[in-house]
């Protein structure tokens, strides 16, 4: 008989970041290395292709040190620079899952993008906050018109009074703003369609906004769409919200204190994704928080 490639197992979650007792919140897989050489970059986005429709994306993460992790991130399609709602299910998962971690202030997240503090606030509020990376304002303008076509909306749809803009605080981000919230929740473009205007214009993803809410203890609705990473919509993301909030923060739409935002397309069941920003020495940084919850766990066979 031929001889079998040895089997190799490594502990599995499947954790839905920013979830309500209402909403379920952006699945991510988190598979948990004991050193980055566990598993090869092939092997890693073989396993993101395998539960594509499962999770949104995988997590694949390690310890380096004392209170510091390595993360990787794969969509089904490619390696992902940032992923945001991970983040937050594995810190939340971390944190909670540790007691020599559940006593401490903050965490740290060593990914492509650099070192990023994960505050603790499990105790308290059962959330994880985390610093977005630094922005990176694009100056090229973005027609309308365009995206308008591309979504499947009436140009008339979109709110003139404010700017559309190209924002990098982890992913390549255009931010459209909305005039209403029915719009926003219709929203259903063609995958195909948006996919190929991201990869014209050069951006991972487009983070929808309309300043209507379905509660008004929320500060604005929006949509995650990420055509590129291979499926339509993040149902609830923290790159996509922390590029907001730095549009936020430079169109002087906000002044930094702790905002709820609602995401997804459900009128009555969105996902909440919490935003605040502030100035740690370096100038105001935009941190997004929520938490998680869970769903399954176990071991991932990798033949």
């Amino acid at each position: 008989m031929p001889e079998q490639s040895p089997v190799k197992s490594f502990p599995f979650k499947k954790i839905d970041a920013f979830a309500t007792a209402t909403s379920a919140g952006n699945p991510a897989g988190a598979i948990y290395l004991s050193a980055p050489t566990d598993m090869t970059a092939e092997e890693m986005q073989r396993i993101a292709r395998e539960l594509r429709g499962f999770v949104s994306e995988v997590g694949y993460v390690w310890e380096i040190d004392d209170g510091v992790y390595g993360l990787k991130y794969y969509s089904s399609e490619r390696e992902v620079a940032f992923c945001g709602h991970a983040t937050i299910a594995i810190a939340h998962d971390l944190i909670g899952s540790k007691p020599a971690l559940l006593g401490r202030k903050s965490i740290r997240i060593v990914n492509n993008m650099g070192t990023l503090t994960v505050e603790n606030r499990i105790e308290g509020e059962n959330a994880v906050f985390v610093a977005a990376p630094e922005p990176v304002f694009a100056t090229a303008r973005i027609d309308g018109g365009g995206f308008a076509e591309a979504a499947g909306i009436d140009p008339g749809d979109l709110d003139r009074e404010k700017p559309i803009s190209v924002v990098n605080a982890g992913l390549e981000t255009l931010i459209v703003p909305i005039r209403r919230l029915e719009t926003v929740l219709r929203m259903s473009p063609r995958l195909e369609v948006l996919k190929s205007y991201c990869e014209a214009h050069s951006v991972d993803i487009v983070t929808v906004y309309s300043h209507q809410t379905a509660d008004k203890a929320n500060a604005y609705r929006t949509r995650v769409f990420a055509p590129t990473f291979g499926y339509l919509e993040d149902p609830a993301t923290g790159s996509g919200n922390a590029a907001f909030g730095c549009y936020l923060l430079k169109n002087g739409m906000w002044d930094g204190s702790s905002i709820s935002l609602e995401q997804n397309g459900d009128l009555a069941r969105p996902n909440i994704v919490r935003l605040l920003a502030r100035d740690d020495g370096g100038g105001m940084r935009v941190w997004f928080g929520g938490g998680a919850i869970v769903r399954i766990r176990g071991e991932y066979f990798l033949v």
